[in-house]
């Protein structure tokens, strides 16, 4: 979490709600916030700064500090769930989540960025809902919250703990479908050949005298 349009908080708005997830026994999950706001960013500090106070009240909730590479590379590693909630038509890419496809871990998103390029959902991935984006954000920010704890409760959890097979199989499909067109393989080859190979070619028919 960087800037204040990420909502890292949003997954709280419904606080009765997200205590009720985080202390269901039968369900048990965890869930780590890790990142750090940039030094203007108000907004994002003051949620963070909230977070942190918090998750004081639960065991199995936690913020990490000092987001760099070895700390993303961890938390990728350790995710069962990659969960990235920007306000719609504000995220430029949110390539944490392909990184994290690669390690395992299963996205789950609002519709924005190149999760439009790469989701379906419960086949290889979740998204929530489409929200107008022309709301206003208080009411766009109600709406995804109801919208992303509707999809954890009804989809998410239920084929984590009860079908773990059809889990198992979504995170295979994550896996094959994220390295062919996301790695940087398939972005210098195609640099190559749109970019390189054909500014060349000009040279050659049109040569500088």
């Amino acid at each position: 979490m960087g800037h204040e349009y990420k909502r890292p908080d949003l997954i709280t708005a419904e606080f009765d709600r997200f205590r009720k997830l985080v202390t269901d026994k039968h369900r048990p999950i965890q869930i780590i916030w890790a990142g750090k706001p940039y030094p203007m960013d108000y907004g994002a500090i003051s949620t963070f700064d909230s977070l942190v106070n918090m998750n004081k009240e639960f065991m199995n909730c936690a913020v990490l500090v000092g987001y760099e590479l070895w700390l993303s590379l961890m938390c990728k590693k350790g995710a069962d769930l990659w969960l990235n909630n920007p306000r719609v038509t504000r995220e430029a890419s949110g390539t944490s989540g392909m990184t994290a496809a690669m390690n395992g871990a299963v996205n789950y998103s609002t519709q924005d960025g190149w999760i439009l390029e790469f989701a379906k959902h419960k086949e290889n991935s979740f998204v929530m809902p489409v929200v107008d984006p022309t709301l206003p954000n208080h009411q766009q920010d109600q709406m995804d919250a109801e919208n992303m704890l509707n999809v954890l409760e009804e989809d998410i959890l239920p084929m984590y703990y009860d079908h773990p097979d059809l889990w198992n199989s979504l995170v295979s499909r994550s896996l094959q479908d994220v390295v062919p067109y996301f790695d940087s393989d398939r972005m210098a080859d195609e640099y190559y050949q749109k970019l390189y190979k054909i500014q060349n070619q000009e040279k050659v028919l049109h040569p500088v005298t």
